[in-house]
């Protein structure tokens, strides 16, 4: 706000106002001390120290520090309150935010910071953002820096241009991690990008003694540059359809390969059983063989009668009708059944 502004609070009051003159000052002086018969030299002095007075004292703001020279070599560090230095031309005092959150970005620019923020066109500042991948893929790649003071003694003394230093190391420590990772994970961990940048980061801003300290790194939307981006789509639709075909296979195998699984093991267990029951049936057999040996000892004539009747019985039903003739009978008449029709008795 200019001193002149009619639109400011109280504009016209200080347009109207002119700046006081030295040489009216002092006539002023000369007549107030006039009849004490101060010389001019004197009133001279008395101005000088006056103003010298004035120069030693100076206030420090809450989140701001004074970084205090003496004869240009840095001296100590104020605090925040009303503070005392030697007169100027002796020392100085230059203040430092300490608490402020400065930002830097990098492939793009703020216009108008707000709930909807307006940055300035992404061509513009392209060459900050491009960048190469691990896997030979081109990336545009912003991001933004804030940062503090975190030393004032080193942001003053021990860089020429901390901003500078900061913007270069920053796109050094950028670029090395999105070179160590694929274009695939460049697109979707921005945060795990972010946060390893913002460490490493840190490291080379505390090597280099700048002093400040990083207080966020975040990366921006991702993309890759207007070129490339049908062949990127392009890309990304054929790795779709690779894992669509994949998923598609691990689901097939996980449907067949159990139910394989469970009809092998079930035809083991068949085969066990059936190897089971055919064992014990062959011990069963051998057991009832053993008995019958063992009787057939005991009364072999008897037994062995006894084995050829069971035998006799258990085939001659399977034989069918069969006829046995008796070498002496001379007539077939006894062996017809006359009360069945047609039928000769069996």
């Amino acid at each position: 706000m200019s001193w002149g502004d009619d639109n400011a609070p109280g504009g016209n009051q200080w347009k109207r106002q002119q700046a006081p003159d030295p040489d009216e000052i002092l006539r002023k002086i000369k007549e107030l001390f006039g009849g004490s018969g101060l010389s001019g030299a004197i009133i001279v002095a008395l101005v000088i120290l006056g103003f010298i007075a004035l120069s030693c004292f100076y206030s420090i703001q809450p989140g701001e520090v004074g970084v205090v020279q003496r004869f240009g070599r840095f001296d100590r560090i104020a605090t925040p309150g009303l503070n005392f230095k030697l007169p100027a031309g002796i020392e100085k005092v230059t203040k430092v935010k300490e608490q402020y959150i400065y930002t830097e970005e990098f492939g793009i620019r703020t216009l108008r910071p707000g709930i909807r923020t307006q940055y300035a066109p992404d061509r513009q500042f392209v060459d900050e953002a491009l960048m190469l991948t691990g896997d030979l893929n081109c990336a545009l790649v912003p991001w933004v820096v804030q940062y503090r003071i975190g030393d004032p003694f080193k942001y003053l003394f021990k860089v020429r241009s901390v901003q500078e230093t900061l913007r270069d190391l920053s796109e050094a420590i950028m670029r090395q991690v999105v070179g160590d990772r694929s274009i695939n994970e460049v697109i979707t961990e921005r945060i795990e990008i972010a946060t390893e940048a913002k460490m490493q980061l840190q490291q080379v801003l505390n090597d280099a003694e700048t002093g400040i300290t990083v207080a966020n790194l975040e990366l921006k939307k991702t993309t890759v540059p207007e070129p490339v981006q049908p062949s990127f789509n392009e890309v990304n639709q054929a790795l779709q359809e690779k894992e669509k075909t994949i998923y598609q296979a691990r689901e097939a195998y996980n449907k067949v390969i159990p139910e394989a699984k469970g009809e092998a093991e079930r035809m083991i267990k068949d085969a066990e059983g059936y190897a089971l029951e055919r064992i014990n049936r062959a011990r069963g057999d051998a057991s009832r063989f053993l008995q019958l040996w063992t009787e057939y000892n005991k009364a072999r004539d008897v037994t062995r009668r006894r084995l050829y009747l069971e035998a006799m019985a258990e085939v001659i039903p399977r034989l069918g009708t069969k006829f046995i003739l008796d070498p002496e009978q001379q007539s077939l008449l006894p062996l017809l059944d006359l009360n069945r029709k047609g039928g000769v008795q069996q």
